[in-house]
């Protein structure tokens, strides 16, 4: 069945080719036609064809689905005090992870799975149609195998993130915790996941073992992604384009020479400005990413100690106002951006032949997504076709 959505008041398709001819692809007076899970064609309401269904979107904005490419949904527990106590004052410097861990590993799978449910609605409510998930919170076999198993029932962008921070039982060892995560643990977590990942920044992993577990998952068939420059300079940005990696995230402390690399790789610089929010650390310096060539995506690093906002929209928000976004800067590094930093050519864009993943905002432009912060403006979601 075909279904026409018309009367589409601004349609941002990120198609140049469209529209205004801005990375955007603005077209206005807009229609799109869906058939089955993909856009079938895009263009101006005069001209749009005829299907067997037609759905008014009131002169709306529609945008595509936000693609969130950074998020660690599968936990147990509360760090909320933890916020306060940054709030406060206190510094943050990653020691919080370590409760997470032990909540996570007391919890049964039922519980874990309802969080993930709950967390996965929440992102859908407020408009993103395709995320990543990581493991991370197990940090042994069975319990980060159980985390990839639990997340692969919401998302096929799954991640194994063994390498989050050594836990407490190998803190004098911590040559026997690479081993086991490059080892044991990666057989285990393969079959479950797409992705590996490392954090190598300070208090986690440094650079010669992240480079021993991101290559031991390359040979397992898995693609890197990393965590690099949170929390000070190093050299992971570089090691995460050295290794061909899909995203590097974080970025926050990078150099000219991080900067350099990443603007001659394909490697995506994955920003995630809820992290800066929820701990009172400094902005990356977007603007010298943009300005430098470097592909710039936007995710909601939703997890329970440093980002707990599943709102892709406060990302944008926080992005335009902190980092120096301008509004299509933002929007496009939450689709576009975050397709790339997924390898993904189905979504991210609304042209014929991609996945019929959008929403129809409760504005008459993209623009209000930063221009009314915290407000929830996705009025309907569509992904895959259909209603979400």
């Amino acid at each position: 069945m075909s279904v026409l959505y018309t009367d589409i008041g601004e349609l941002v398709t990120n198609d140049p080719e469209q529209g205004d001819g801005t990375p955007l692809g603005v077209l206005t007076d807009a229609a799109l036609v869906v058939e089955g899970t993909d856009v079938a064609w895009v263009g101006p309401r005069e001209k749009a064809p005829a299907a067997d269904t037609r759905v008014s979107c009131d002169n709306a904005a529609v945008i595509p689905g936000f693609v969130d490419s950074h998020a660690h949904l599968v936990f147990a527990g509360d760090r909320s005090h933890e916020f306060a106590a940054r709030m406060s004052g206190q510094p943050y410097a990653a020691g919080g992870i370590a409760t997470t861990v032990a909540a996570t590993r007391a919890a049964d799978t039922p519980t874990l799975t309802a969080n993930v449910a709950r967390l996965a609605e929440e992102l859908r409510r407020g408009g993103i149609t395709t995320f990543e998930c990581k493991s991370g919170y197990g940090l042994n076999v069975a319990d980060e195998a159980r985390s990839l198993e639990v997340a692969s029932a919401f998302t096929d962008e799954t991640t194994f993130l063994g390498a989050h921070v050594v836990p407490p039982e190998f803190r004098e060892d911590r040559e026997s915790y690479v081993d086991l995560v490059s080892g044991e643990m990666l057989r285990a977590c393969a079959p479950w996941a797409k992705w590996v990942d490392v954090f190598c920044d300070k208090g986690a992993f440094d650079v010669d073992e992240a480079r021993a577990i991101l290559t031991a998952g390359k040979e397992a068939g898995l693609v890197p992604r990393m965590h690099a420059g949170q929390l000070g300079p190093g050299d992971g940005i570089r090691l995460a384009v050295q290794l061909g990696a899909a995203s590097v995230d974080h970025c926050t402390y990078a150099t000219d020479d991080d900067i350099e690399a990443l603007a001659g790789s394909s490697t995506v610089a994955t920003l995630l400005p809820g992290a800066e929010f929820s701990t009172r650390a400094r902005w990356p310096d977007a603007r010298r990413l943009i300005e430098a060539g470097v592909t710039v995506a936007l995710a909601t690093d939703c997890n329970p100690g440093s980002s707990y906002t599943s709102s892709m929209s406060f990302c944008i928000a926080l992005a335009v106002r902190d980092m120096r976004f301008t509004p299509a800067e933002a929007l496009w590094a939450a689709t576009a951006g975050g397709a790339a930093a997924l390898r993904r050519t189905d979504v991210g864009a609304l042209a014929p032949g991609r996945r019929a993943d959008f929403v129809r905002l409760d504005a008459p432009s993209y623009i209000h997504l930063a221009y009314r912060p915290g407000v929830p403006l996705a009025r309907e979601v569509v992904k895959n076709g259909a209603p979400a």
